[in-house]
């Protein structure tokens, strides 16, 4: 066993290319003839080298500049390792994103949705990039199966990646990395089993062949099905994807294709508290359930994407991409909307949905490498578009009465009452599109000592609405803005950086709504300007910080400030304008790496000021923004149980603070702190690596709110889930 264990980290994770620090000079990369190493995207820089500890990265994609080290990076980015994801036994991107202090998993309106409160900005899974391209992944779950790593570029990123298709970005973008075969044959079989009956089993399989191992191809499948610790509620997820990689002296190519089918049943819903509520409830007992025994809600997804890249000369490069996604999505629900915080009296209604979605995207570009005396410049031009098509059609049902503390189960499923659209054949709905031009030159002096970035980004934004059973356009926007950034790092030495940045967010403006309700509350009276769309909102970012990287140890330490825009209907004229403000300010500390060989350490915290600011309403001016703490902190440990080769134990705890569910300030959700902790023990049977794995996730049971909100301006809450155990087996062959 002794004798095996030093190969584990190998077979762990995906090899990482030899890559230099990327300058404004471009990465070097050692290949021995056309020797292979793990690409992430058909580049010559290939996935960042792991930092010490292996649970992130020494870098990540930072938009069209590509891959770059995180020391000559302007921004602010972290790419969680296949090797994190595994030993937490993560099953989506939000069980990922636990382990990262500036990041607070929330979840869709009405739906089960992941969304992520990135700098107390909302981002929602439809805005998630695979590879770079936004939205083609499923929409509503994605399953840890289905990438090699996730990078987290936190902040404004219009003029790095465009803007989100769903009006997300502002506080930061997640990426992707999609699995590539590594140099060494993978065939990695894995078992599991979770609280309330879950089973899961998965297979990895890669291979390298051809002509020095040019040609790569990686195939994995997964399912996990069962009850899940909550009381009656079950859930299905079953994936298959395909990766390939070629590439030649000059030429790279990738592609990927992939399916996902998630079925849930009786899963547990949001709580809306009504307007009459003057308390915020009790958190119910975490086990509890209050979904209705007819309640489900499906998806299914075909995704794909290809990229090519080429050396004209050893200069110039050249890259084009393009992905789809076609999704379909149905589910009945029975919502919950608490009318008595006290004694958590409530009431659902009946919604049910379906939607078919078709996503097109695609970007090209030309990179460049120069020097004009002593200076270096990097180069970079591209263009991207996106297409999105929705159908959709939805139908609901009467009410019932319930308890969110003494769940009501029996009721049949209401009647619909009210169907809009065909729910056998739902037609077009909406169309989302995007395209953009985007331009930027990493300028080095001093030997690479200081990289100054300046670029900028022209975009288009354009929606049509249309309406259910008529199919005539409702609604359309159409307008574009110039989003410029600028970067700059100055390293200290070797270890230490410092770097400033401005960069905006861009964002699709509000359209006019036809009424408004009275400021009594007894009526509502015409908007002059109903229908109208407002001019993009820019979000405007500025940020200067220090990263540190030791041999073994490194950390971040950010401070921001980032404006967006808001609207409101003006009383005095009652029209609807562009007024007022959310301001985000907030300092973040992150470390990450080994304290000693075998102690690792991995999160930080985050401090935010999020204040809403001249909405033209007295009652909210000067009051925090829903579903924002002050203050997140995440803390994750593990420890090489000394004498015992192979084992380890982790432990995490996951604080998160007070936070509100409206604008008013007057519902305050408490805040939580979790404990969650972990063992694993890797070993040689048979000259197969076996790791064992057992996880438990909130130790002590604790009862709380998980999240306040996930979409704009409401503030809904998520129960968090029961203290949770999961038991897994890989055996690598």
């Amino acid at each position: 066993m002794a004798a095996a264990l030093p190969c584990l980290s190998a077979v762990h994770a995906q090899t990482a290319p030899q890559t230099q620090p990327a300058t404004t000079n471009g990465p070097v990369t050692s290949m021995d003839a056309i020797r292979v190493e793990a690409s992430a995207d058909a580049s010559a820089g290939g996935l960042s080298a792991p930092f010490a500890g292996g649970q992130v990265a020494r870098g990540g994609r930072v938009g069209i500049l590509g891959t770059l080290d995180n020391m000559s990076t302007p921004f602010s980015v972290t790419s969680y390792t296949n090797e994190l994801i595994q030993d937490r036994q993560a099953k989506s991107v939000g069980d990922v994103l636990q382990n990262d202090s500036g990041v607070r998993v929330a979840r869709g309106f009405g739906n089960f949705q992941e969304s992520y409160f990135i700098r107390g900005f909302i981002l929602s899974s439809d805005d998630v990039a695979y590879n770079g391209l936004f939205s083609l992944l499923p929409r509503q779950y994605i399953a840890t199966e289905l990438f090699e790593r996730v990078e987290v570029l936190r902040g404004a990123s219009a003029f790095l990646t465009g803007s989100p298709p769903s009006g997300g970005g502002i506080g930061g973008v997640i990426n992707l990395v999609p699995k590539r075969a590594p140099n060494e044959p993978l065939t990695r079989v894995t078992t599991g089993v979770a609280s309330g009956g879950q089973f899961l089993a998965s297979t990895d399989v890669a291979r390298r062949f051809g002509p020095d191992d040019s040609t790569g191809i990686r195939i994995n499948a997964a399912q996990r099905s069962g009850d899940t610790g909550i009381d009656d509620e079950h859930s299905r997820t079953s994936l298959v994807s395909l990766g390939l990689d070629w590439r030649s002296a000059d030429t790279r190519l990738s592609a990927d294709i992939g399916w996902q089918e998630n079925k849930l049943k009786r899963a547990r819903p949001n709580v809306t508290l009504a307007r009459n509520v003057t308390v915020v409830p009790d958190a119910p007992d975490a086990s509890s359930n209050y979904a209705q025994p007819w309640s489900y809600s499906n998806e299914r997804d075909v995704f794909g994407t290809v990229r090519a890249e080429h050396d004209f000369s050893d200069k110039l490069t050249g890259w084009a991409a393009y992905g789809f996604r076609r999704s379909d999505e149905s589910n009945s629900l029975g919502n919950v909307t608490v009318t008595n915080g006290s004694t958590g009296a409530a009431q659902f209604s009946r919604f049910d949905n379906v939607r078919e979605d078709q996503v097109d995207t695609g970007e090209f570009g030309m990179r460049a490498n120069v020097k004009t005396g002593s200076v270096g410049h990097q180069f970079v031009a591209s263009a991207s578009f996106f297409q999105l098509k929705k159908d959709n059609a939805y139908a609901t049902g009467g009410t019932r009465q319930t308890n969110i503390y003494d769940p009501v189960s029996y009721y049949d499923a209401p009647p619909l009452t009210n169907v809009v659209g065909n729910m056998d054949n739902p037609s077009l709905q909406g169309r989302i599109q995007t395209s953009s031009y985007a331009i930027g030159d990493t300028m080095s002096f001093f030997e690479d000592r200081v990289l100054l970035t300046a670029g900028i980004r022209h975009q288009r934004l354009s929606s049509r609405s249309y309406d259910y059973n008529s199919g005539k356009e409702t609604a359309s926007y159409d307008a574009s803005h110039n989003s410029p950034a600028a970067g700059l790092v100055v390293k200290v030495s070797p270890s230490v950086s410092l770097y400033a940045n401005y960069i905006e967010a861009l964002v699709a403006g509000d359209t006019a709504p036809a009424t408004i309700a009275t400021s009594s509350g007894s009526g509502t009276l015409d908007v002059v300007n109903a229908g109208q769309s407002l001019a993009p909102y820019v979000s405007k970012q500025k940020e200067i910080g220090v990263k540190y990287e030791g041999e073994y140890f490194g950390s971040t330490l950010a401070l921001f400030t980032t404006d967006k825009p808001r609207a409101y209907t003006d009383l005095s004229d009652l029209t609807f304008k562009e007024a007022g403000k959310d301001r985000h300010q907030g300092v973040e500390l992150n470390v990450f790496g080994e304290v000693t060989r075998s102690v690792r350490l991995l999160g930080g915290f985050t401090w935010l000021d999020a204040e809403q600011r001249s909405t033209g309403d007295p009652a909210i001016n000067g009051n925090r923004v829903i579903g924002v703490p002050r203050f997140q902190s995440t803390m994750g440990a593990e420890w090489d149980i000394p004498g015992v080769q192979g084992l380890t134990v982790d432990g995490r705890v996951v604080y998160t603070g007070s936070s509100y569910a409206n604008a008013q300030n007057t519902l305050k959700v408490p805040g939580w702190t979790r404990f969650d902790a972990g063992v694993r023990y890797m070993t040689d049977v048979g000259g197969h690596t076996l790791t064992l794995r057992a996880r438990v996730e909130n130790i002590a049971n604790r009862n709380y709110w998980a999240s306040v909100g996930g979409y704009p301006g409401s503030g809904y809450l998520v129960l968090g889930g029961p203290r949770t155990f999961s038991l897994s087996a890989s055996m690598d062959f």
